[in-house]
């Protein structure tokens, strides 16, 4: 019988889609951080009971591992006068968060409202040793070493200035200069820097470098504009500042200084214009506003230096050169108590620019007032005879020939102190404002050597360096 044969069928592969194991859907984690923005408006616009919901809501899903809301919930409960619960619920922020220098002092700061004065105290201290470790320096060190980016030192450099640690902040910017030398950023910053610090001549050197690189990098101009400005090249400071005007023609040190150029060749109409577009574009900037009072009080406008020096003053008030200038314009607006109370505050603040004690000295003389008019002619050679060592030190005429003068009429003699070479006066500006006539027996000419005209080159401000008698624009860097 003949052997039985069965069809065979062709076995065809399975498809893709019958293959493909059954995946399961991924479990969703809660995102601890989602609904902060929401905690955080509803808190800053004091909508309490809302916040608490939000809260409540976020710290089921998260199981109550969500720091922010626990924090919040924390002030709430502070605010509502629920002390002992605040405390506890920032002490949790604190074991989740260890290293955080604010949950400590929120538990101080609870600790401190319990009565528990002692506790308070040992948790501030602990908040300040962690506050002493500054995490964000230690982490770009360690980036530094593990590669080198031009980033990475722009952020170190700036945490140093934040820090006012200059020396530092150069040396972060040299290094980078050394990796980086044709970065025009890292350049012009450490050619502002050594501006700022005074050493004019590496100064000159960065910012020239910078300016080989990029011809047009306004931040160079401006600064290298100053510099000539300070040295009373005005007119070619003028011409840089004509190259910045086209790059940034709203910018506020740029009007502030080609204002005070103005100044500078007393052409006083146009210092004013442009020290208003500048306070205009910068109206919280006390730089600006100090240059104003002091070509004001130049143009004997007593009243609108009055203003300026007394919105400076708001922003800068532990200046005391402001005070000196604020008192000159007092003195000639015949407001003679005034002008003592900030004559004191000058002196209280200032213990080394000797204008301020000369100054003082000559508005009481001229009161009658001999005796303390002595005290702060006898505190003026103190801080002149301190001074005197110094090799920038330069007395300008007007003030050697007015503390002469007062030192006769207080028979003190005369050219105690002033050993040192005079300026000429036309050799430089000068800003002065006399009252009343300057020959004896008749009242001595009041508040001599105005003050230093200021300029901002750079974002970086630094107070003016009071022990140094100049009379040219005083750039500040």
């Amino acid at each position: 019988m003949a052997e039985e044969r069965h069809p065979t069928r062709t076995q065809f592969p399975a498809s893709a889609e019958s293959q493909k194991p059954h995946l399961k859907k991924a479990p969703e984690f809660p995102i601890l951080e989602k609904q902060n923005w929401l905690i955080h408006l509803h808190y800053i616009r004091k909508d309490y009971e809302a916040c608490k919901a939000v809260i409540k809501e976020q710290l089921q899903e998260t199981q109550g591992l969500c720091e922010y809301a626990i924090y919040v919930q924390a002030l709430i409960f502070r605010l509502e006068g629920n002390i002992q619960e605040s405390l506890e619920l920032f002490q949790t922020c604190a074991v989740l968060s260890p290293q955080c220098a604010d949950n400590l002092k929120q538990v101080a700061r609870s600790l401190f409202l319990l009565g528990k004065h002692k506790a308070a105290t040992e948790v501030y201290n602990e908040a300040a040793k962690l506050k002493q470790k500054d995490w964000a320096q230690d982490q770009l060190h360690h980036a530094l070493h593990l590669n080198r980016h031009d980033l990475t030192y722009i952020m170190l450099g700036k945490i140093h200035l934040l820090a006012g640690e200059l020396d530092k902040a150069i040396e972060i910017y040299k290094k980078a200069v050394e990796f980086s030398p044709e970065n025009t950023e890292l350049l012009t910053t450490l050619g502002l820097l050594y501006l700022q610090v005074g050493i004019y001549q590496k100064a000159f050197e960065h910012l020239g470098n910078a300016l080989t690189y990029d011809p047009v990098n306004y931040k160079a101009i401006l600064a290298a504009g100053s510099m000539m400005q300070t040295h009373g090249d005005f007119d070619v400071a003028l011409t840089k500042y004509r190259v910045v005007a086209s790059a940034v023609p709203e910018s506020p040190p740029l009007w502030n200084n080609i204002g005070m150029c103005f100044f500078g060749k007393k052409k006083y109409v146009a210092a004013i214009s442009c020290l208003k577009r500048a306070n205009y574009l910068a109206p919280f900037d006390w730089k600006i506003l100090y240059n104003l009072g002091l070509v004001h009080l130049t143009m004997q406008q007593y009243a609108s230096a009055f203003h300026f020096l007394s919105a400076a003053i708001n922003f800068q008030p532990k200046m005391g050169e402001l005070y000196m200038l604020l008192a000159v314009a007092l003195t000639n607006l015949e407001d003679t108590e005034n002008a003592k109370r900030a004559y004191d505050e000058a002196v209280r603040l200032d213990e080394y620019n000797p204008l301020v004690n000369l100054n003082y000295a000559v508005l009481l003389y001229n009161q009658g007032e001999k005796r303390d008019a002595l005290t702060q002619y006898q505190e003026m050679e103190k801080k002149v005879n301190l001074l005197k060592d110094s090799s920038s030190l330069e007395y300008d005429s007007e003030m050697v020939e007015m503390a002469q003068k007062l030192g006769a009429a207080l028979q003190v003699g005369e050219a105690l102190v002033w050993t040192k070479s005079v300026k000429d006066p036309k050799s430089k500006q000068r800003t002065t404002s006399t009252s009343k006539a300057a020959s004896f027996p008749q009242p001595l000419g009041s508040n001599q050597a105005l003050g230093q005209a200021m300029s901002s080159a750079a974002a970086y401000s630094k107070l003016p360096s009071v022990g140094k008698e100049r009379s040219q624009m005083k750039n500040l860097s």
